[in-house]
């Protein structure tokens, strides 16, 4: 298998079945009053209508060639246990920031502008679902 718009996709639908069908365990509830399995398995189903999406048009459009950059995978594991170990022993926001810097290195291009701008939105995003949702997360 040398498409990588067709292993993109297969790859989501494998994680959205995957996460879909642990949701199963937890009750539904109605979409009035929705229970713990709700939530993951909506957000599964998109997912997995997204992957679908992926390989069909993979199928119809020509090969593109799948090629792994090992130093861009080392970068982004490297920023997400950054941004674990940041998050448990400092506080969540430092985490996000570097979690934007750190992973930005393995793009094709560096902003520093646009990273403040990723990082405020994810923040205000965290804050939001903090006081907003009622969310115990260890921001500060």
């Amino acid at each position: 298998m040398n498409n990588l718009n067709l292993l993109k996709g297969a790859f989501l639908i494998l994680i959205s079945l995957a996460f879909g069908i642990v949701s199963l365990r937890y009750p539904l509830g109605r979409l009035d009053r929705a229970g713990p399995g709700m939530f993951p398995l909506m957000v599964s189903s998109l997912l997995f209508l997204i992957g679908a999406t992926i390989v069909v048009r993979s199928l119809l459009a020509e090969r593109a060639p799948m090629h792994f950059k090992p130093r861009n995978i080392v970068i982004i594991l490297a920023s997400l246990a950054g941004f674990a170990l940041i998050s448990e022993y400092l506080n969540m926001l430092l985490g996000i920031a570097f979690l934007v810097f750190c992973a930005s290195l393995a793009g094709t291009s560096y902003s520093v502008v646009r990273n403040l701008k990723l990082a405020a939105g994810l923040i205000v995003i965290a804050l939001a679902f903090q006081k907003l949702l009622g969310l115990q997360l260890p921001l500060y």
